[in-house]
């Protein structure tokens, strides 16, 4: 039994071979578009012997790992921009509109196809934020950083080549013919469409002042006849006032004693209406005088009567605002009349 197992020992000594060290190799060279390969292509193969390397599998392995930079490359005449995903590690690329699209959306897409992404900013190259309301095509104008979740990238888009100005001109009448040819279509069934808006509008707000405008009313005619009543008033003690003078300067004293009296009550009257500027800040002049008597007791009586003077005054302004614009909307030169029917309504 020894004798055998000895030789079983032997024979598996020879077969097998102690493991060989790691051993990298370079791929080799292949010629691409009449050249070989950039030196940053090169893949680095990594073999590991173990045994008989034709009885096992071989491991192949590359180093070649994907860049994070954040590329932009133009393709079918629109800006792509190429960045690494942070939480997938993948390259993912985004088609951007640059006289449509804006910065802001183009975030708002960067953060709909990344959960993981909380924070993402545009900033220049200078450290400026950049507004969100800015047009694509304006960022890609010049050098900026994309800052996502605190790391930062640098862009750097290529330059496109600059269209001739003849081309431009084609461009400029192109675009202007376009928007004759929308305004033709579509500028009668907008106004109609926001004239029908605006009614619609006026109508709900007639409905909300109606109960209002019938309070303010009731409220008008007290206040008007408390404040006229008051100005009567007025004019009774200045009668009285005149004729109590007379009488006691003709039939109980004499002129030289009243003389005095009427001075220093002229010079009386004279501080009130100095009391009555310096209180104000006007003039005692009698209409303002009246409409400022008037707007007390309005005041009064609406909150007496629950008036909510702030809601009615906010209705009228939107009924204003709304009335402007429909005359505005209504005006011959917005629906294109002609000039001699311009000059007929005028």
């Amino acid at each position: 039994m020894l004798p055998a197992a000895k030789q079983f020992v032997r024979g598996c000594r020879r077969r097998w071979r102690a493991p060989q060290p790691l051993v990298l190799l370079a791929a080799p060279l292949r010629r691409e578009s009449g050249g070989f390969l950039p030196a940053d292509r090169l893949q680095m193969l990594c073999l590991r012997q173990t045994g008989n390397l034709r009885h096992h599998r071989r491991a192949l392995y590359s180093t070649l790992v994907p860049s994070d930079e954040v590329t932009v490359h133009y393709k079918h005449g629109l800006p792509a921009i190429t960045l690494t995903l942070p939480s997938r590690k993948e390259r993912c690329q985004f088609t951007v509109k640059p006289m449509l699209m804006t910065v802001g959306a183009f975030l708002q897409d960067i953060q709909r196809e990344d959960n993981a992404i909380e924070k993402v900013e545009v900033f220049t190259a200078d450290g400026s934020m950049i507004s969100s309301s800015t047009l694509m095509e304006i960022l890609l104008m010049n050098d900026f950083k994309l800052v996502i979740n605190g790391a930062e990238y640098s862009v750097h888009p290529p330059l496109k080549d600059q269209m001739s100005t003849e081309h431009k001109l084609e461009m400029d009448d192109i675009k202007s013919m376009v928007h004759k040819l929308f305004t033709a279509l579509h500028l009668e069934d907008h106004q109609t469409r926001r004239e029908r808006e605006l009614m619609q509008k006026m109508e709900l707000l007639k409905e909300e002042l109606l109960p209002l405008e019938q309070l303010k009313a009731g409220i008008t005619t007290d206040v008007d006849a408390k404040t006229s009543r008051l100005l009567w008033i007025g004019l009774a003690l200045m009668s009285t006032q005149g004729g109590a003078l007379a009488w006691l300067t003709w039939w109980v004293y004499s002129w030289d004693i009243m003389e005095p009296v009427t001075y220093f009550i002229t010079y009386g009257t004279a501080m009130a209406f100095y009391a009555y500027f310096v209180l104000t800040k006007q003039d005692y002049i009698y209409p303002d005088a009246r409409d400022r008597q008037f707007l007390h007791y309005f005041h009064q009586k609406s909150k007496s009567q629950n008036f909510d003077v702030d809601q009615y005054n906010k209705l009228k302004d939107d009924l204003a605002e709304v009335e402007e614009s429909l005359r505005r909307l209504k005006n011959p030169l917005q629906l294109r009349l002609p000039i001699e029917e311009i000059n007929n309504k005028h």
